[in-house]
């Protein structure tokens, strides 16, 4: 909501990527001091929620004259660091405009820590993710006027678990199933398609977790492994996976071909043989020139209409639906009415029927009009002449020809003939064993109608063929930016798509071993049954239905693999991993992808040369099962490591399972063909050393980095000095705690609060400073040390000590401060107790010790945690039953405050707390739109926890504040201006007392400035018209107090009484800490302020962010 009169806001934008928008701004308490990027943040009254926040976010805002243009300001990846999405941006407020009462106590700081209905506002309009599989669409009318763009409104099952089917489903179902299950039997060939679709689904579990931990711009596998275990592994396994999907096309052409050629068009073929012998050779020429041409028709198709790919989509996926239904119908059918399909047998071989009539299927033909024996077609075949007393084939004279049912159906019990294998060599014939047979010798030539085995099978061929049939399961997440709720959908969509796949393959291998003779199914090409289709005469009412539905459901296919592998090339292009891909990132003016469509069509190729449909299949399977593989490591990598980061929506997985699907891949890749696993993993260990040496330096937050922030020495050398990304952000505490005279800690709660902090997984330096000179001093600080390292190893804190000696306590702090840590591994985070009792301290160098403190960390760009009344937290034996964990989210100073209360809650002490997250609303803030933003922000965050917006009214300021304020002022005046001895200041400090009793007895009676200024002159005058006090005292007593001071001070109570109110019973209240006047002068005042703001409170934990934000939606 905005005030009237609100100039609006100019940005400087510079475009930048998607994937960089996870990684907030390096932004700084401190913006004067800063040397890099600047980035100054408004106040609420320049937020508009009209604005969207795509129009800010990616790129680094200037606003107003003062600010320096560091838009293009190299960061470690090359790429500009970019503002916070979170934050708004404006400068030079005036002072009026900061006046805001209820929130005065953190108006100095508004231009760094905004108000958190400023960050929500601007996060419930945010949609800057990458575009989804549609983007071309709406850029493709280059002279059309711009469509305003919609936000992503696909469901599960138009987004997901459709387009998983289109995917899953494909040419081998139609094309070789029959043949895996006649060769392997069908116990065998329930076992492949078991291992197959295990492997998917433990890998679709992966991926699930890996998809909801955070907003997954579309790019599917690649953007998830990439992101997850770094540039390298991204870049390997994404080539890979490009090169898979590139020789899918290759296959699904492959196999649109040999339909087009063997059973709609077998006329159409250009090379003809003239001897058996060379069939093979000449329809595998066909297939590359006809696979050429297809491609090259394809390739035009998605270079200049690719929206039409798009829309035909639905009718492909209905062909493939159609299809499969007909199956079902047609195995049915078959239990009673079983079509007509006879096979010719000779002995027990399977004839060829391609030249075969119904009443050809023997060795003469007896003509009784008149009586006439004449030979038939086979015995032209089998006999060097057609006259009855020519030399015939042993084979063939010594056994009779009969004809099978090739289709006897469901009812059959042809079921218990097929359940065992029958692997065969290349030139065998395809016999049925069940049939007797009088002469077993080798045929002598393949010139006899025999139906022959082309290939040499085995368990392992056949894993190797089959495995492309189950891959496509990337189809959802790579739609992640087209769907209304992907960390939904996905999971759902995905896994469900792969069990109804599965039980399709499943009960299609136990029907076609129930419903079709075991030679025909072992018969490849449907040379026994004329030629059919063999899936296609088990089909219900006619075999075309899956003749022509598998032809468009494989061009179909073939077009979204040339579609999509394009895209995964420019995707890998674009972030510049591999330099000599960059050409390829490049496209036509709508963004697509030219370059890479051509390099697509070029690799397309080499596989349309290969010809082969089972020599293509097992390079596609080496290639998505390395994909696969990696997708099961990056989750099992990134659950052993437990970062903070790591949240999936998602539960159902296990470190175990990722690790069982690793293997299953693994297991894989060598059982279908151990020297293309080998060839693979070379192809993708050269490109990880490639891009290693030669790639461009990338910070993702990948698991890899997050592994090394453990590692010894080379780990640390690999860690670059400076902030780390947002998702590797951990507390790495600097503990300071203070020692008595006997060198006993003070307060070691302290250190049992860090301990339960563990869960972040970081570094934890414990430090103290002696007072004194270091060459006598040394001693004494080795002695500390032992102190500090035994108090650790009781708490059990994995960590460091750090002793320094310092003349005064405040600079051997500073000190430390500078000087802690190691490369990367530098504390980000200061944890220090509340001076106790600082009122009546003697000595007021402890509470000022802590205000240089605060001042020391804030500087440094440093977090602070502030635990009040330590001595109350539970110890690491007292765990809390039950309770909240409320925060109080005032000001956003980098998220400190919802990280904060997750890690704690993953210790035992803490885990039965429920989260309670209350934030504050102006007047002029929609209570009720801030809360529905908020529930969003803390879903995407992936943290639970209640919600409550707590609306303050603007009031007047009342009579107990005015009361507070005066105590306090007056109090810090008298002490600065007398420094009294002990026993002076104890009279002075009676004196204030006694004024105050007095005016609790008197009202301020009016809330008007002018009267309540006469009202105090007049009532100080009176009161100490008597007193016998020096004039500077009469005279400071009867002062008006500052106005800012008021304000503050109205601030504190306010919040103070709200915070009562709703957590009086909480078991720990986390709350924004101000921070310290820019003026020394107010230090006391400062002191005063957070005591009011506490009061009341049992354990307070008071958080300062370090400028720099440390939690992400993002994964």
């Amino acid at each position: 909501a905005n005030p009237p009169n609100t100039t609006p806001l100019r940005f400087t934008v510079t475009p930048t990527k998607a994937e960089d928008l996870p990684g907030l701004s390096d932004t700084s308490p401190d913006i004067s001091s800063r040397s890099g990027p600047r980035v100054c943040f408004g106040s609420r009254e320049s937020v508009n929620r009209s604005d969207p926040l795509s129009e800010v976010s990616g790129a680094v805002t200037t606003t107003g004259g003062d600010t320096p243009d560091h838009s293009h300001v190299e960061q470690g990846d090359g790429n500009s660091k970019i503002s916070s999405v979170y934050i708004n941006n404006t400068h030079g407020v005036d002072d009026d405009d900061f006046y805001d009462r209820n929130l005065a106590l953190f108006e100095e700081e508004m231009d760094t820590r905004p108000k958190v209905s400023s960050l929500l506002n601007r996060l419930a309009n945010y949609t800057n993710l990458t575009q989804g599989a549609k983007e071309h669409e709406e850029a493709e009318g280059i002279g059309e006027k711009k469509k305003p763009s919609k936000s992503p409104h696909m469901g599960t099952f138009m987004g997901v678990y459709l387009p998983c089917l289109q995917n899953i489903f494909g040419v081998i179902l139609f094309l070789r199933l029959t043949w895996v299950v006649g060769t392997a039997g069908v116990l065998q060939a329930l076992c492949i398609v078991f291992i197959c679709c295990c492997c998917t689904l433990l890998t679709a579990i992966s991926m699930s977790a890996i998809a909801t931990n955070g907003v997954v711009p579309a790019g599917g596998s690649y953007f998830m492994i990439s992101r997850s275990l770094g540039p390298e592994f991204g870049g390997a396994v994404g080539l890979c996976f490009y090169l898979g999907t590139t020789f899918a096309g290759a296959m699904y052409i492959l196999g649109a071909i040999e339909i087009l050629l063997m059973y709609i068009a077998p006329k159409a073929a250009i090379f003809e043989a003239k001897y058996p012998e060379g069939e093979g050779a000449a329809m595998l020429n066909n297939m590359r020139v006809y696979g050429s041409i297809c491609l090259l028709l394809m390739s035009l198709l998605v270079f200049f209409g690719v929206k039409y790919v798009n829309k035909l989509a639905s009718i492909f996926l209905a062909c493939v639906i159609v299809s499969i239904i007909s199956i079902y119908v047609g195995a049915l059918v078959s239990a009673f009415n079983p079509p007509h399909f006879p096979v010719c047998m000779l002995g027990n071989r399977t004839i060829n029927g391609h030249e075969l009539d119904d009443n050809q299927c023997a060795k003469t033909i007896i003509h009784h009009v008149p009586t006439l024996v004449m030979t038939t077609y086979l015995w032209k075949h089998f006999c060097q002449g057609p006259e009855l007393n020519a030399s015939c084939d042993e084979y063939f004279m010594s056994n009779n020809f009969s004809n099978i049912e090739g289709i006897p159906g469901l009812a059959s019990g042809i079921i218990s003939e097929n359940l065992w294998s029958s692997y065969l060599s290349k030139g065998d014939v395809v016999e049925k064993g069940s049939l007797s047979s009088s002469h077993v010798a080798h045929p002598s030539s393949t010139h006899q109608p025999y139906v022959f085995a082309d290939i040499t099978t085995s368990f392992t061929l056949l894993v190797g063929i089959f495995f492309p049939s189950v891959t496509g399961i990337m189809a959802g997440s790579n739609r992640s930016g087209d769907l209304k709720d992907a960390q939904r959908s996905i999971p759902i969509g995905t896994i469900l798509a792969i069990l109804t796949t599965s039980i399709v393959y499943l009960s299609s291998v136990v029907l076609f071993g129930a419903c079709i003779d075991g030679v025909v199914l072992r018969d490849k090409f449907g040379d026994s049954v004329k030629g059919n289709l063999v899936v296609g005469t088990l089909a219900w009412p006619t075999p075309w239905v899956i003749v022509i539905g598998s032809f468009f459901s494989t061009c179909g296919a073939g077009l979204q693999s040339l579609t999509g592998a394009p895209r995964l090339l420019q995707a890998i292009a674009k972030d510049n991993i591999v330099p000599f891909l960059r050409v390829f990132g490049h496209g036509k003016a709508n963004g697509e992808p030219t370059w890479a469509l051509l390099l697509t069509g070029l690799i397309a190729e080499l596989g349309i040369l290969i010809a082969s449909l089972d020599m293509v299949a097992p390079i596609l399977t080496m290639f998505f099962l390395m994909c696969y593989l990696f997708v099961n490591l990056a989750c099992a990598l990134q659950t052993l490591l437990r970062t903070p980061n790591w949240r999936p929506r998602f539960s159902y997985y296990h470190w175990s399972l990722s690790f069982l699907g690793m293997t299953f891949c693994l297991a894989l890749m060598f059982i279908s063909s151990w020297y293309y696993a080998i060839v693979a993993m070379v192809i993708a260990s050269m490109i990880y050393k490639y891009i290693e040496y030669h790639g461009a330096e990338k910070e993702w937050g990948d698991g890899i980095r997050g592994l090394s922030l453990s590692a010894a020495r080379y780990a640390l050398l690999r860690l670059e000095e400076g902030p780390p990304h947002t998702k590797n952000w951990r507390p790495q505490l600097l503990v300071l705690l203070k020692l008595d005279e006997d060198a006993h800690v003070k307060s070691p709660r302290l250190l049992t609060f860090a301990s339960q902090l563990k869960a972040g997984k970081g570094l934890t330096i414990v430090g103290t400073v002696v007072s004194g000179n270091f060459l006598q001093s040394y001693g004494e600080a080795l002695a500390a040390e032992q102190t500090l390292k035994h108090l650790m190893d009781k708490e059990r804190v994995k960590g460091f000590c750090q002793c320094i000696v310092a003349q005064k306590p405040r600079e051997g702090i500073s000190h430390m401060i500078q000087s802690s840590g190691l490369g990367g591994m530098r504390p980000n985070t200061v944890v220090m107790g509340w001076p106790h009792a600082w009122r009546q301290s003697e000595d007021p160098h402890s509470w000022k010790t802590f205000i240089n403190t605060v001042r020391v960390t804030t500087a440094a760009h440093l977090a602070l945690l502030v635990p009040k009344n330590i001595s109350l937290f539970p110890t690491n034996s007292e765990p809390c039953t039950e309770g909240y964990i409320d925060i109080w989210w005032i000001v956003h100073d980098g998220g400190m405050l919802m990280l904060l209360p997750f890690l704690l809650r993953q210790h035992k002490v803490w885990r039965k707390c429920g989260m309670r997250i209350f934030t504050v609303a102006q007047m002029e803030d929609n209570s009720i739109q801030m809360k529905k933003d908020l529930a969003t922000f803390l879903y995407h965050l992936r943290i639970e926890a209640e919600v409550e917006v707590v609306e303050m009214h603007d009031s007047d300021i009342s009579a107990y504040t005015y009361e507070r304020t005066l105590m306090m002022e007056q109090r810090s005046q008298m002490l600065r201006q007398m420094r009294l001895s002990k026993s002076d200041r104890e009279k002075e400090a009676q004196l204030v007392k006694d004024r105050n009793s007095m005016l609790r007895l008197t009202s301020i009676g009016s809330d008007d400035d002018d009267d309540t200024d006469g009202g105090e002159r007049d009532r100080m005058g009176i009161t100490h018209s008597g007193c016998s006090t020096p004039e500077g005292f009469r005279d400071m007593l009867s002062i008006r107090p500052d106005h800012s001071n008021v304000r503050r001070m109205h601030t504190a109570v306010k919040l103070n009484e709200v915070i009562v109110n709703k957590s009086h019973d909480a078991r720990l209240v986390l709350l924004n800490m101000p921070g310290p006047p820019r003026n020394p002068d107010g230090d006391e005042n400062y002191m005063e302020f957070l005591e009011v703001l506490t009061e009341g409170l049992e354990r307070v934990l008071l958080v300062r962010g370090g400028g720099s934000e440390v939690i992400t939606i993002y994964s």
